[in-house]
């Protein structure tokens, strides 16, 4: 409809959607010529960069899935995913290719291609990006087993690739979830529940007009940066300004330069805005919307960060939201025109909310506390090779409506608000990410100096937690800063940077429940 609209802006370049649909029919041939086909997998970890969306979109073309990784994922990590996705091919940048070439190789993947940065920049900028980062990136091997995107691209010339219809129930996207049982999960979510969310964030944001810019720092492999920021602006005709590395002082230059007009983010970036200098004498009055979700937003938080937008000429206030993976991202958010303090909003158009008595399907009145259960088009179809976990989460009820639960605390008023109070769940979050203590501990126990762990979160102003680890010794291994430094360098390999354990304490017990468990709430 709008192939002259500006759909991506990348570090001050620009793709028009013709431009776009052009670049996602040339990823998708160099796809189709490697023999990659309906069903099959694909791993992409890309920071927010055009190549990384338009593989996300190639692939659906042709009809395969999309598995999205963080590519900060340490090496074991990459491994499990690889092996968990059966995938047929990887895709990352060629800055991770160290990281990267153990677990291919490992897990037997037959097509390796890096994409290069400074192929989506301007003359200008891809200058100044060859003489600082650029210059920092390892050569490839000769004998390597990698491809160039370019090579990939070449190789494909004249090539062109069928569009797959695909059915509304295929899954269409793997997104990764850590385990409160200590492993991750993949999340299958379909065609239907992507083009779901993008009706709903439209519906529910009418002031929204085609072309208008989202600024997207929310990573591709989370549901809020793909979901919302990217798949729901891009199918409204509206432009993604991808941000491929977060910083306060860029993020603030990016929005008043250029002039965007909506906003996401977790309440630590929120908290970033206010102390940048950039922000000191911006006018914002072209913001639209502010959304805050991926964790609480405090009341104080709220009230500083709406007066902080006043005085700069902005009419809006700050809409908290709430979701999970499970339902690709947010599926409850504050409306337009009423706002209740400490809530989360009512439920998006066509999604349902329940508020029930924990791990049962009783439900409770209003203003009682209870689990939250979701019902609507956004629901997961699955977790990938673990059904039992998705029988646990997903039950159908009377009627045949499939209601998911969250595995988190609230109540719902009499005008059908909902106020998020905790989780029943064992989940640390910190800057927006969901960081599952059984899976350290996990880790941190397969040290052999290591009897036992225990992994919490400590309240942090500016992270919301951090994360700390208290670990007992085995006999015969003494506490001391070497051993602390090696238990470090251990979890490294397992553990992405986000999640890494702060403070590691020794401790020569550590305390119990009734039951022989570790009691982590006596240590938080």
């Amino acid at each position: 409809k709008h192939p002259d609209v500006k759909a991506l802006n990348f570090m001050h370049s620009n793709v028009t959607f013709s431009e776009l649909f052009e670049n996602i029919k040339i990823v998708a041939a160099a796809l189709d010529k490697l023999g990659i086909k309906k069903g099959d997998h694909v791993l992409i970890a890309m920071p927010n960069c055009p190549q990384g969306v338009y593989a996300f979109y190639a692939v659906n073309y042709i009809g395969a899935i999309s598995h999205m990784i963080h590519p900060l994922s340490a090496e074991k990590e990459i491994l499990f995913y690889i092996k968990d996705s059966k995938c047929k091919l990887v895709l990352t940048i060629n800055g991770f290719y160290k990281k990267f070439i153990g677990p291919v190789t490992e897990g037997k993947v037959e097509h390796f291609v890096l994409a290069d940065l400074k192929d989506a920049l301007g003359p200008v900028m891809k200058i100044g990006y060859q003489l600082t980062t650029g210059r920092k990136i390892q050569k490839i091997p000769a004998d390597s087993k990698a491809i160039m995107r370019k090579d990939f691209i070449k190789n494909a010339k004249g090539h062109e690739a069928k569009r797959v219809d695909g059915d509304k129930d295929d899954t269409a996207v793997v997104l990764y979830s850590g385990g409160t049982t200590g492993t991750s999960k993949g999340i299958a979510l379909t065609n239907y529940n992507f083009n779901a969310l993008a009706g709903q964030i439209l519906a529910t944001n009418p002031m929204f007009k085609v072309g208008d810019k989202m600024l997207a720092a929310m990573p591709l492999f989370h549901g809020f940066g793909l979901g919302v920021c990217v798949h729901s602006f891009l199918a409204a005709g509206g432009g993604s300004v991808l941000v491929p590395r977060f910083t306060p002082d860029s993020y603030s230059k990016l929005v008043v330069k250029l002039r965007c007009n909506f906003i996401a983010g977790v309440p630590t970036l929120y908290e970033a805005l206010t102390r940048t200098k950039v922000m000191n004498h911006a006018d914002l009055s072209c913001l639209k919307g502010v959304f805050s979700g991926g964790d609480s937003l405090s009341i104080e938080l709220k009230k500083k960060f709406d007066a902080f937008l006043k005085e700069r000429k902005a009419t809006i206030q700050i809409r908290e939201g709430y979701g999970t993976t499970e339902c690709v991202t947010a599926s409850c958010l504050t409306p337009l025109t009423q706002a209740k303090e400490g809530s989360i909003g009512i439920p998006f158009p066509d999604t349902y909310y329940r508020i029930v008595e924990p791990n049962t399907e009783k439900e409770l009145p209003y203003g009682e506390e209870g689990e939250i259960v979701l019902a609507g088009p956004t629901v997961m179809k699955e977790y990938t090779n673990h059904p039992e976990e998705t029988k646990a989460t997903l039950h159908k009820d009377k009627d045949g409506i499939i209601w998911l639960h969250t595995g988190d605390l609230g109540i719902m008023d009499k005008d059908g608000f909902i106020y998020f109070k905790g989780r029943i769940k064992r989940l640390i979050i910190t800057s927006g990410y969901n960081v599952y203590p059984a899976q350290l501990e996990n880790i941190i126990e397969k040290h052999k100096a290591v009897q036992m762990s225990c992994v919490i979160g400590v309240p942090d102003t500016y992270k919301m937690h951090r994360v700390k680890a208290f670990i007992m010794l085995k006999k015969g291994f003494e506490a001391c800063e070497e051993l602390k430094k090696e238990i470090l360098e251990h979890c490294k390999l397992y553990i992405p940077k986000y999640a890494m354990p702060k403070e590691l304490e020794f401790r020569n017990e550590l305390p119990k429940t009734l039951v022989g468990k570790v009691a982590y709430r006596v240590l938080e």
